[in-house]
């Protein structure tokens, strides 16, 4: 049985004329401490589907399970990293995680709860700032109370949505050593949403790409079978790791191009047709 299982899953926003079908007949599977990476162009249903297995949103066709168990809501059981932080600026660092382990938690003192909200606020170096509001953070530093406070909920699934697109080069970089460091200890089930070839292949086991929408649906899939733990600059000197990065990249360009030109095909011009109506002006009309 599969941990994660997408079933037939097609999901649609809007009514009427403006209905608009961002994903079509998803199926996947993801094994249990399986790292998935989803790669696809901005606007091609990603978000959707990671919100799909969160379960912040149900499919309109077909059905999402979470080890054999339809998904009906949201759980600590499914951790998600936003790409926008979603930090309550109202409170510290510290308050920001701790509200999660309280969440997942119940049973805790409040002793055992700051002892978890600590160990794991170190865990990505931030202590010096665990008084600190969001807005005295840098945006790596808000990133990372962002990864901290999913994992410290113990979730069986970590659900990342494009969490370091925001990021310059090097403290993505780092907070990619970070997330495959408290991965790689508790070998937890995960899915990355990026639009960075080079990161999915750099984190995850398999990489499947996602086809541009509107009706996205998945499309070939990539197994990475480069030995862990991956160290960025050695893999520019990988033969492995160029032929993959080529292939996955060649395939992108492809469904690109395809999409510009099927966009080209469909586009016409509306049918406007000026309105001319009677006006007056000191006595003189126009028309």
């Amino acid at each position: 049985m599969a941990y994660i299982e997408l079933k037939n899953v097609s999901k649609s926003f809007g009514t009427g004329s403006d209905r608009t079908e961002v994903l079509s007949n998803i199926n996947l599977t993801i094994e249990e401490g399986e790292f998935v990476a989803i790669v696809g162009f901005t606007g091609s249903g990603k978000t959707t589907l990671i919100n799909l297995i969160s379960g912040l949103i149900m499919p309109d066709e077909g059905e999402v399970l979470f080890k054999g168990m339809p998904v009906t809501g949201p759980s600590h059981e499914r951790g998600v990293i936003f790409q926008n932080y979603s930090l309550l600026p109202w409170l510290n660092v510290g308050n920001n995680v701790g509200m999660a382990v309280k969440e997942a938690f119940k049973k805790f003192t409040k002793k055992q709860r700051r002892n978890r909200v600590e160990e794991y606020v170190e865990m990505v170096n931030l202590s010096p700032a665990i008084g600190k509001l969001p807005k005295e953070l840098s945006g790596g530093m808000r990133q990372r109370v962002s990864v901290t406070r999913a994992l410290s909920m113990s979730p069986e699934v970590i659900l990342m949505d494009e969490p370091l697109s925001a990021l310059d080069a090097l403290t993505r970089g780092n907070l990619q050593q970070e997330i495959l460091k408290i991965w790689n200890k508790d070998k937890k089930t995960a899915l990355l949403i990026t639009n960075d070839v080079d990161e999915g292949i750099l984190m995850a086991d398999r990489i499947i790409a996602l086809k541009p929408g509107p009706k996205a649906t998945l499309g070939p899939e990539y197994k990475i079978n480069l030995e862990r733990p991956r160290d960025k600059t050695a893999l520019n000197h990988n033969d492995e790791y160029k032929k993959l990065r080529n292939t996955i990249i060649e395939y992108l360009i492809q469904i690109g191009e395809q999409r510009a030109s099927q966009k080209e095909m469909t586009y016409t011009l509306p049918d406007i047709k000026p309105q001319f109506k009677q006006r007056y002006f000191k006595g003189v009309s126009f028309s």
